[in-house]
């Protein structure tokens, strides 16, 4: 399970420095092994691919009128290796999707993690915090 957030600055070539908390558990249940993909809420998906190729299934199986959905998670996944530093490519195309040029937040949530730009995740936890709990949480206990 994957959780807390870390800061990171991606490199000038888009490479993603996983958080050394997070590689053995890659390394020994992906094998370095990752995809990554567009989440709607304007950030990246990162799945170890064990995990991906579940999700994958869950959403290949949807039915026609989700068509566009499967283009937008599979059609823009991309298969990524952690190199021996614990580095990952991140692609332009799914940067700029992101708004991510540098400086970025790796939130771990729980099977996968959300890679956002650091400004735009900062930006939209501010705007959440101001509002109302879902109803979700109405009989939720802290």
């Amino acid at each position: 399970m994957f959780q807390g957030a870390s800061s990171l600055a991606l490199d000038t070539k888009g490479r993603l420095s996983v958080p050394t908390r997070h590689r053995d558990v890659l390394q020994a249940n992906a094998n370095g092994r990752l995809t990554v993909t567009k989440h709607p809420h304007g950030c990246l998906m990162i799945f170890p691919r064990n995990e991906w190729e579940k999700f994958s299934d869950r959403i290949a199986s949807l039915p026609m009128q989700a068509q566009w959905w499967k283009r937008i998670f599979l059609g823009n996944a991309m298969d990524v290796d952690m190199d021996a530093t614990g580095r990952v490519l991140v692609s332009p195309e799914l940067r700029a999707a992101a708004g991510i040029n540098k400086e970025s937040i790796l939130l771990g949530m729980g099977s996968y993690f959300e890679l956002w730009d650091a400004a735009t995740y900062a930006a939209q936890e501010t705007e959440q915090m101001k509002g109302d709990m879902p109803d979700v949480f109405r009989d939720f206990s802290f």
